[in-house]
């Protein structure tokens, strides 16, 4: 039986399906929503209970996106869908583009990282690049240069380790524009890049213009487990990373 919040979930983290039928389900997450249950705390909401409260049961997992990433991601309803979405998964065929925020300018140039990725020991919860992890690999390329500080990258990946995209970006010199483990600030503030010209009453606390690691799903393609057909599915990029984009537009054209 599925927990009460699946009947009051936040509007926050109310998600759009954006297909559905008897063999899967892809849908829209959106920032701040579990994939799966938390293994410490079931009651935080979560899209396998969302989803099976509102759709049935079963509901099971074929990939993740970690609770602040949003975008993209894809059910199955069956366990023969499951089995079918895994293999394709793990031989990958499956395309996943993600589209980043990042510090710096990695230029016109793809830029591949074929580097193993391992848990950090001497940091629970975080993982690192190391000779002793699994096999990860990484391609990205520059879509908008956004000043000399900052740019929008496409990011493509071909395996799923934990943080693969946020660790890779880190390593290759690009942390992602806000990351509390593998970036420079836990938060971005307009106040970073306007400066002086930024201005805010004595008795007002500037709030965050973004507060989360900006990772956005924003298209998945794979073979439909049933029919065979070739499906592909795209995610508006979120608000949040929207509104950090126009600022950064904005003044890069005031220069």
């Amino acid at each position: 039986m599925c927990p009460t919040f699946a009947r009051s979930i936040p509007s926050a983290l109310k998600f759009d399906v954006l297909y559905q039928d008897e063999h899967l389900i892809v849908v829209n997450k959106p920032s701040g929503l579990l994939t799966i249950p938390d293994r410490y705390d079931p009651d935080i909401p979560n899209l396998m209970h969302l989803l099976g409260a509102q759709f049935g049961d079963p509901i099971l997992a074929v990939h993740r996106l970690d609770r602040p990433t949003s975008g993209v991601l894809v059910v199955a309803r069956n366990a023969e869908t499951h089995r079918e979405l895994n293999r394709q998964f793990e031989e990958r065929e499956v395309d996943k583009i993600y589209h980043a925020i990042v510090e710096g300018q990695p230029g016109e140039a793809e830029v591949e990282v074929d580097e193993p990725i391992a848990n950090n020991p001497g940091q629970t919860g975080r993982m690192m690049v190391s000779n002793k992890g699994k096999y990860a690999f990484t391609i990205f390329k520059q879509l908008e240069s956004l000043g000399h500080q900052f740019s929008l990258l496409g990011v493509q990946i071909f395996t799923g380790r934990t943080h693969q995209i946020r660790v890779h970006l880190a390593y290759a010199g690009f942390p992602l524009l806000v990351d509390p483990f593998y970036g420079k600030r836990d938060a971005f503030r307009l106040s970073e890049i306007k400066g002086r010209r930024y201005n805010l009453g004595n008795d007002q606390e500037e709030r965050p213009l973004l507060d989360r690691v900006p990772l956005h799903a924003a298209r998945l393609a794979f073979d439909h487990p049933a029919t065979g057909e070739r499906m592909q599915f795209e995610a508006e990029m979120p608000k949040d990373m929207r509104a950090v984009l126009n600022q950064l537009r904005k003044l890069n054209k005031g220069k």
